[in-house]
């Protein structure tokens, strides 16, 4: 589980360069509220991208990206998978979105690091999702997509989901589920808000525990960081000095092992894609027995929860509301 979760938030952008379709620059850029085609919307790399007619056949390259496009409903035929571990089914999907995918009846492409240009030619796709970063990266083969179909290039280590999903939803014209599903995540978050009633000031710590090797821990800057700040929380974000991560980027410090005890500070910590067994290891770790956390009893175990869509935001938030015990007392400083 451990390399999996390495493997999928692992930053490989690269050289993200400009590859614009001319035809399509002559074309308005601005944004589309209506469900008028074609339309025109801009990538990550700053090309414009025309879209002829409403997409009907969506293959997504990016598993990361596709349980944002199933939850606005878009029709996705097809996506790369990721490798089999506890956070996927035996597909590869996705656990949090998993069977959405498989009541649509979704196609399996292949597994990331496999590329398959030409399962993805014999889709038919109208519409094709890349991803520029993480280990599910088409990148490199983006002009080759685009000779196949309107090919979207999106970046979701540096936006929330919710700033994803929009951009997915002017592409596939979904706003109105965008917005809808938006709003669900802003009234369930505003409601625990109060109820969970943090003490303010109360820091946290969000990591993916590996003992013995890297463990991303997310930064203050990235998605996981600003759902948690909504509910009451304010993110500790790690040292920068222990940071093994080749580029710069927003969501996650990707910390040496030898770095981890000076950089998870937070009164609480809480663990992605972990059980109980991973929060008893974490707390029994020798090497972290001084940490705020595990002294004061505030360690937490969150499972479906490493990449952000919609679908794992409910599941993050479902916990709060069902499974939270609460904070401990904290522990007082030892004379």
């Amino acid at each position: 589980m451990a390399s999996i979760l390495i493997c999928l938030l692992t930053f490989s952008l690269g050289a993200c360069t400009s590859t614009a379709n001319p035809e399509a620059r002559e074309v308005s850029t601005a944004t589309v509220e209506s469900n008028d085609w074609p339309r025109v919307v801009t990538d990550e790399t700053g090309d414009l991208i025309k879209i002829p007619a409403k997409p009907q056949r969506i293959v997504s390259t990016s598993v990361s990206a596709t349980g944002s496009l199933l939850a606005l409903n878009a029709p996705v035929i097809a996506t790369a998978v990721a490798p089999q571990s506890p956070a996927t089914d035996k597909h590869g999907y996705l656990r949090q979105w998993a069977k959405v995918a498989s009541k649509r009846s979704v196609d399996a492409l292949y597994e990331i690091g496999n590329f398959d240009l030409e399962a993805i030619r014999d889709s038919k796709p109208d519409l094709i999702i890349v991803s520029a970063s993480g280990a599910d990266s088409a990148l490199v083969h983006l002009e080759q997509l685009r000779e196949i179909a309107p090919t979207l290039l999106v970046d979701y280590t540096e936006k929330k989901w919710t700033a994803l999903s929009v951009d997915l939803a002017k592409a596939t014209g979904t706003e109105e589920a965008a917005a809808s599903n938006n709003a669900i995540i802003n009234r369930r978050v505003a409601d625990l808000k109060r109820s969970l009633a943090i003490p303010a000031g109360t820091t946290a710590s969000i990591l993916s525990y590996h003992q013995g090797n890297i463990s991303p821990i997310a930064q203050s800057t990235g998605p996981h960081a600003q759902l948690f700040e909504a509910l009451g929380f304010t993110v500790a974000d790690p040292p920068k000095e222990f940071d093994t991560s080749a580029q710069e980027r927003e969501d996650f410090a990707f910390t040496s092992y030898e770095g981890l005890a000076k950089s998870v500070p937070g009164d609480v910590a809480f663990l992605l894609a972990s059980d109980s067994e991973v929060a008893e290891q974490f707390s029994a770790d020798t090497s972290l027995g001084l940490l705020p956390s595990i002294r004061g009893g505030n360690v937490f175990a969150l499972q479906e929860s490493f990449l952000l869509d919609f679908y794992s935001t409910q599941k993050i938030l479902d916990y709060f509301e069902n499974d939270f015990p609460g904070l401990a007392p904290a522990v007082q400083p030892q004379n």
